[in-house]
């Protein structure tokens, strides 16, 4: 992409990992050969086959869920609080150690830039584990009991690997449950190297099984009757379907799903830090956010000014190999998510807003798409309604607070928001009007593992992180 700037490439080095030409299951602490069939995992940046992987039948589905139950049963939920907080404390000091090895490999593997992976992601994934360890002794202070479920079957997404299972296994096991867990099916890699983490720290076998696949994996562990807890962050329509799996059942159910956010700036908002906070909310990761900021409302006194300020920042990304430490935006995860993409977006400009894109030349293999904004955008148009996940921005504009409240809320989701404004005042009464799980002032994409995430309506249904992410393992902890 055109830039004032004639950077070098600064690729980070794939000699680090040992990557092995296959993987099998991780069942009862032991990697073993499944019994179903095989699939490839390639890199969105080169689609290059970086190993084929186990994909687990029904039977190995029902090994892993006996190998957790046993565990269980014989040692996790026996042991101390004290005695499980080391076991976290030691996984969270090898993911610190193993970072950059983890950071290269989830980059590799899922397309995102490793600035991103290594400064973002795996610090926050090693934060989480310290944060829960704090907590496994300290249960009966939580406000929500201190009796785990028993086995959790945990289901996690793409756009964050690591990330989202560190959010599923820390508080599980620092709750006293054993997890089952399933990555995304383009996404493995990284959760089998954390398996090998989990034996590096001598975990007793079985408390966390890998079992790699798709849908119909995930199936098998929903509907597997000794799972007492399924966890779920990913589309909302198979959220809704996972929902229905488990009605009628004792299952206790977390499911973390799509959005829509409106990120809202105010005329009297400091416009170089909205811009930042625009570009960080809808282009972080390629747009692959359940959070994105992909719906900016500006009050119509600024638009003009906030749109060239916007169109000269994205001039200035750079968008090519996730391993360039200089690259801000890196592949599409998947032919399947960019074919979404463009089809939306090919959507956005035969219902007549108008698109923008900077300058740039995208790579000739993989999965590309560059940073686009849609200008002149209605309520009523699909690329204002439906979730893209990916880096187009869709821009509306408003003219008083009462209309951007309006604008904000008319979606079926509900997950996170963003508030630009100079008013201390205006940014408590938009946090209060606001239907969003989170809502950020001044800021956008901010986490941490002391703080709760989740959202209402389509959004979905419970709380990750913080104090309250411990009520999803605890009998009593329904909030």
């Amino acid at each position: 992409m055109s830039t004032p700037f004639d950077y070098a490439p600064a690729p980070e080095s794939r000699s680090i990992l040992d990557l092995k030409p296959s993987y099998g299951l991780f069942i009862g602490g032991e990697f073993v050969d499944g019994h179903g069939s095989s699939f490839k995992t390639i890199s969105p940046a080169t689609e290059e086959v970086l190993a084929e992987v186990a994909e687990a039948s029904d039977a190995d589905v029902d090994a892993a869920v006996k190998a957790a139950r046993r565990a269980y049963t014989r040692v996790w939920s026996r042991m101390p609080g004290s005695e499980r907080a080391k076991y976290l404390y030691r996984i969270a000091r090898i993911i610190q150690e193993r970072g950059r090895e983890l950071a290269v490999l989830e980059s590799l593997d899922n397309g995102k830039p490793i600035k991103e992976s290594r400064d973002v992601d795996i610090p926050i994934v090693a934060a989480h584990f310290f944060y829960y360890a704090g907590w496994a002794d300290k249960l009966e202070h939580s406000g929500f009991g201190w009796t785990p479920f028993g086995v959790a079957g945990q289901i996690i997404p793409w756009n964050f690997p690591l990330l989202m299972l560190a959010w599923k296994i820390a508080p599980a096991l620092a709750c006293g449950n054993t997890v089952v867990l399933k990555p995304a099916e383009t996404t493995p890699l990284t959760a089998l190297l954390f398996a090998e983490i989990c034996q590096q720290a001598d975990l007793p076998a079985g408390v966390v099984n890998i079992v790699t696949g798709a849908g119909g994996t995930g199936q098998a562990i929903v509907g597997h009757g000794d799972v007492d807890k399924v966890a779920f962050t990913g589309s909302t329509e198979v959220g809704k379907a996972i929902a229905r799996a488990v009605a009628g059942t004792t299952k206790k159910v977390t499911l973390e799903l799509g959005g829509k956010a409106a990120n809202i700036v105010f005329e009297d908002a400091p416009i170089d830090q909205a811009v930042e906070g625009i570009v960080n909310g809808i282009f972080f990761n390629q747009g692959h956010v359940c959070c994105a900021g992909s719906r900016l409302l500006v009050q119509e006194s600024v638009a003009d000014e906030l749109l060239a300020r916007l169109k000269r920042r994205m001039g200035t990304l750079r968008v090519g190999d996730p391993l360039d430490k200089n690259t801000d935006v890196g592949a599409i995860n998947s032919a399947e998510q960019l074919a979404r993409i463009r089809e939306l977006s090919d959507i956005g400009e035969q219902e007549g807003a108008g698109r923008w894109s900077p300058p740039c030349d995208l790579p000739d293999r993989g999965f590309w798409f560059p940073p686009t904004i849609f200008t002149g955008v209605s309520q009523a148009h699909r690329i204002a309604r439906e979730e893209i996940f990916g880096p187009v921005l869709s821009v509306l504009t408003f003219r008083t607070p009462s209309e951007a409240v309006e604008k904000a809320n008319n979606t079926p989701y509900g997950l996170s928001a963003g508030v630009w404004t100079d008013k201390g005042s205006l940014i408590l009464h938009m946090a209060g009007a606001l239907k969003a799980g989170v809502v950020w002032a001044n800021t956008f994409n901010k986490f941490d593992p002391t703080s709760p995430f989740g959202g209402y309506k389509e959004s979905g249904q419970g709380r990750e992180g913080g104090r309250h992410g411990l009520s999803a393992y605890l009998e009593g902890g329904d909030l």
